[in-house]
């Protein structure tokens, strides 16, 4: 393992949490809304709200986009806070400010993003990536991603247990021209998911 794997490695251990918490989609003028979906829906936390120290920014730091899934959506920011990585919202993707760099300084090392995937009918940034039927990735190798303006070539998916995902060194290693994207892997049976879906990428 190199030295930068080694601290990203070190850097991962305290998270509690790799990943993002659930959404569930509400009737309008029920429960506590904390966003809406990509469809306009009201959505409602599984898990308590975001820290505030995440400091998290809806966009601002351009798009990310999955052409050959539909996927087009504001690239904002975050920090992992508390131990958890956790989007404020389910229209965004995420950019994590304080493990690998940032996207402009993508030759330098790994871009980590995160986003919301919905259960329950809702529809967030991540429920374009993942056939939940089948338990898998809709996107395939060799699928683009530019994040940023930065392109990307998809290189491996793999599942991981949402128990397991923080002590996972390899998603975690800090490699230049690398992206990583993790959401939550939902379950057909609309039952709280278990796993994250993640997806590498290498720039091009």
């Amino acid at each position: 393992m190199g030295l930068s794997a080694v601290a990203a490695a070190a850097a991962v251990a305290m998270i509690a949490v790799a990943g993002v918490e659930l959404l569930t989609p509400q009737p309008r003028g029920t429960g506590t809304t904390t966003s809406v979906d990509l469809a306009g829906n009201a959505v409602q936390l599984d898990g308590p709200p975001p820290p505030a120290a995440a400091s998290a920014t809806p966009s601002g730091h351009g798009r990310f986009v999955v052409p050959s899934v539909g996927l087009d959506v504001p690239l904002g920011a975050l920090d992992v806070a508390d131990g958890v990585i956790e989007p404020p919202g389910s229209t965004s993707a995420y950019w994590v400010r304080n493990l690998g760099v940032e996207p402009s300084s993508a030759s330098r090392g790994t871009v980590f993003v995160a986003m919301h995937s919905l259960r329950g009918g809702g529809v967030g940034p991540g429920n374009a990536l993942i056939d939940v039927a089948d338990g898998r990735a809709r996107v395939a190798a060799g699928a683009a991603i530019t994040v940023d303006d930065v392109p990307y070539r998809v290189t491996r998916t793999e599942t991981v247990r949402k128990g397991d995902i923080a002590a996972d060194a390899p998603v975690w290693a800090d490699t230049p021209d690398r992206l990583v994207v993790v959401t939550c892997l939902q379950r057909p049976d609309g039952r709280p998911s278990v796993d994250n879906l993640v997806i590498e990428a290498t720039r091009v």
